[in-house]
């Protein structure tokens, strides 16, 4: 039977789920993805950890919670120790290897603290998330005042787009109709093409890395985490992407006024923020959308590329395809842009997966309706290489029981996200304090209930309410306090859940007697006497000798007397 060799793991940004054709839009055609999903299996309740870049993807490279993991928000640090994708299968003999962004800043301090050399291989592993960095390109600020990704932005210098930074002035810049170098940071111009040659932008750069490190990669197999910039902001795409859709193209905007009038108070003051006042006012959705669907076009075409890469090596047939988002984006919808909240635009995302083992071909073409999360991903990988579970340190479970047609006993019924927003300037607004500016929601495929620290509770029946217009969280109609009440017990639960105990797994201790062990130690608790010991000692064999010389003459003489060999 066929095995997987390699794995590829491919991660959008900022990509929502209803903006590919084989998830349901019905403009923007995405064939690539769309025959992808024809050789696996379209996951249509995928949801992610968090709303937000850094705390949803160190959930998908640790498979933990971010309740587990702490890296909360973007510029919070995952902390040095924390297991990884990568960490789990090197000594499985694969390589992690990443081209592109993780969002990820370094625990210099914890590694400094444990002595550890950022520059050193386990450093440079520390601050990658994990992986074996063939390229990092995040993505760059344009007045930060540096380049911090420069690999790419020395490529565009080779190739003639110059400058101080030329990525900004090239890739991420127009011209408008005077001739003046725009911005595309600026959401006025996302209408319009940016000034880079398709072939030298973004999306197909990192396309063509991921396609180099392959070349190299050898016979060991590997993990590939090809992860893209777009289409994150700036909306701004090269032509023929910027000129193939119109406002027309996009979605109908999701928001009712109803949701402006006494909104719950985090929700409000999310509203409140810049890019949500801007996203809310007329004409803004619909200069954006045409460059938002261009990226994604984009990326659809270097999939096909990438595809037909890996069909001309034939790669195939041994390489599991993994294809997913960090999150969505508001885009207008709900009067918010970015992605600060839980409606289904932000944080269910797009998840195909294709094995090429033949137990999987009875889903090919297939969807699946159960609730995954993103922490499933660490545990699919672990799997496929025969690693064993790892329950203790993976908050998430293997997907592929349902890749070859089976239902896993006691799978979840509920999926949990959470989002710090210590950071926003809704924290200040509220005069929230940065340790109860915390939202967790609990979705169990109808009911979503989110928890406000210091507020009352938000929920949204999506059985009635499919665009969750209506905040149900004050309701006193019994049916409504009855799945308050049972969802925040189910939050309570999984909340009180030890996930810090990651160096003892559960089955070493359900398969040791820990009082007999202790007492082998010489450790004797609540012995009377060497009679009451002797008694004990009839239902356990010490498996060491101890090196109390009183304790070890008592267990030798006790064996002696029970008949019994000193195993040592």
């Amino acid at each position: 039977m066929a095995q997987v060799k390699n794995i590829l793991f491919i991660m959008c940004d900022q990509l929502r789920q209803d903006h590919l054709s084989c998830y349901g839009h019905p403009h923007l055609q995405t064939p690539h993805l769309d025959a992808l999903a024809a050789r696996g299996v379209i996951f249509d309740r995928a949801y992610v950890q968090s709303p937000y870049c850094g705390p949803s993807r160190m959930s998908y490279y640790t498979g933990r919670y971010v309740h587990s993991h702490g890296a909360s928000w973007n510029f919070v640090p995952l902390k040095a120790g924390e297991m990884t994708i990568g960490d789990h299968l090197r000594p499985l003999g694969v390589r992690s290897v990443l081209v592109g962004k993780t969002h990820m800043r370094s625990d210099l301090a914890g590694m400094s603290r444990l002595g550890i050399d950022p520059d050193s291989q386990i450093g440079v592993r520390i601050a990658e998330c994990g992986f074996d960095p063939y390229e990092r390109d995040d993505g760059i600020h344009p007045y930060s005042g540096h380049d911090p990704d420069p690999t790419y932005s020395n490529w565009l210098r080779e190739h003639g787009f110059g400058g101080d930074n030329p990525w900004e002035a090239w890739t991420n810049s127009t011209v408008d109709d005077e001739g003046r170098t725009r911005s595309g940071w600026f959401l006025k111009y996302s209408n319009r093409a940016a000034r880079i040659p398709d072939e030298f932008s973004e999306t197909p750069y990192i396309t063509g890395r991921a396609m180099d490190f392959i070349r190299e990669a050898g016979e060991q197999p590997w993990c590939l985490h090809l992860s893209f910039i777009k289409p994150h902001w700036p909306y701004i795409v090269p032509e023929p992407y910027a000129s193939m859709y119109t406002a027309d193209d996009a979605l109908p905007v999701k928001r009712s006024q109803e949701e402006r009038r006494d909104p719950h108070p985090v929700y409000g003051a999310m509203m409140n923020h810049r890019v949500s006042r801007t996203f809310s006012k007329d004409g803004v959705r619909e200069t954006v959308m045409p460059g938002y669907m261009g990226l994604i076009k984009q990326i659809d075409d270097q999939m096909g590329r990438l595809f037909t890469f890996l069909e001309e090596r034939g790669l195939m047939e041994t390489t599991m395809i993994v294809f997913t988002s960090d999150h969505g984006d508001y885009l207008g919808d709900h009067w918010m842009g970015e992605k600060d909240l839980f409606h289904e635009q932000v944080v269910r995302v797009p998840l195909i997966v294709v094995d090429p083992d033949p137990r999987a071909d009875v889903t090919r073409g297939t969807r699946c309706r159960a609730l995954v999360e993103a922490i499933d991903h660490a545990a699919t990988f672990l799997d496929v290489y025969g690693g064993p579970p790892v329950p203790h340190i993976l908050d998430g479970r293997s997907l592929r029981p349902f890749l070859f047609g089976e239902q896993p006993a006691d799978w979840r019924t509920a999926v949990i996200s959470e989002y710090d927003y210590s950071f926003q300037d809704s924290r200040v607004e509220l005069g929230t304090k940065p340790r109860d500016a915390w939202l967790r929601m609990i979705f169990d495929g109808r009911w979503k209930y989110v928890l406000a620290e210091g507020y009352r509770p938000m929920l949204f029946d999506l059985q009635t309410d499919p665009d969750e217009f209506a905040d149900i969280g004050a309701s006193e109609a019994p049916e409504h306090v009855q799945a308050r009440q049972r969802l925040h017990e189910a939050l309570f639960h999984w909340a009180r859940q030890p996930r810090q105990r990651v160096t003892i797994p559960d089955g070493t201790i359900e398969s040791i007697e820990v009082q007999p062990r202790i007492a082998e130690g010489g450790i004797l608790i609540g012995y009377w006497d060497e009679d009451d010991l002797a008694q004990a000692r009839q239902h356990f064999k010490p498996r060491f000798a101890s090196r109390n010389p009183l304790v070890k003459s008592t267990l030798d003489r006790l064996t002696t007397t029970q008949g019994e060999p000193h195993d040592a």
